[in-house]
């Protein structure tokens, strides 16, 4: 005798039944748990992700990613004033831009187009919205606006 037969004749084919009702709604419940948690991710940061690969030349692949921000220019005035004066240098007109942060040490020689300081532990890519051109990388100590999603993991 199979297992299958001998499963089948322990447990009445009701039982059966149900117990894959209840798995297909816990399966379906935990995937839509995860979409929901996704779309929490900031969708307004989202359109910057294509501006990855420009960032990461940049910095020459150097670095961990530590966060994407899409923001406009106007609001970084009092907040990031550095990022402010890289976006509206003479000659621009940039009403958006990705900001595209990246945690290590990082050297002016060793990035395209540096700012701010001669080096620093975070590489900020400043990058147009949305034709991913760069404008400058500023090297800092401690980050312009927030890159992290502070409402997740909490209890």
């Amino acid at each position: 005798m199979t297992m299958q037969r001998a499963v089948s004749k322990l447990v009445p084919r009701g039982r059966r039944r149900l117990g894959a009702v209840l798995t297909a709604v816990v399966a379906a419940g935990t995937l839509a748990g995860c979409t929901a948690a996704r779309n929490d991710l900031g969708t307004n940061d989202s359109g910057c992700y294509v501006t990855l690969p420009a960032a990461a030349r940049a910095v020459h692949g150097a670095g961990h990613l530590a966060g994407v921000r899409l923001e406009a220019v106007k609001s970084l005035r009092s907040r990031a004033p550095r990022v402010y004066a890289i976006a509206t240098a003479p000659g621009l007109e940039v009403r958006q831009v990705c900001l595209v942060a990246f945690h290590g040490r990082f050297r002016a020689g060793q990035v395209e187009r540096p700012k701010g300081r001669s080096f620093g532990r975070l590489a900020v890519v400043v990058l147009e919205y949305p034709d991913s051109r760069l404008l400058g990388t500023l090297l800092l100590v401690r980050a312009p606006v927030h890159f992290g999603h502070s409402h997740l993991g909490a209890a």
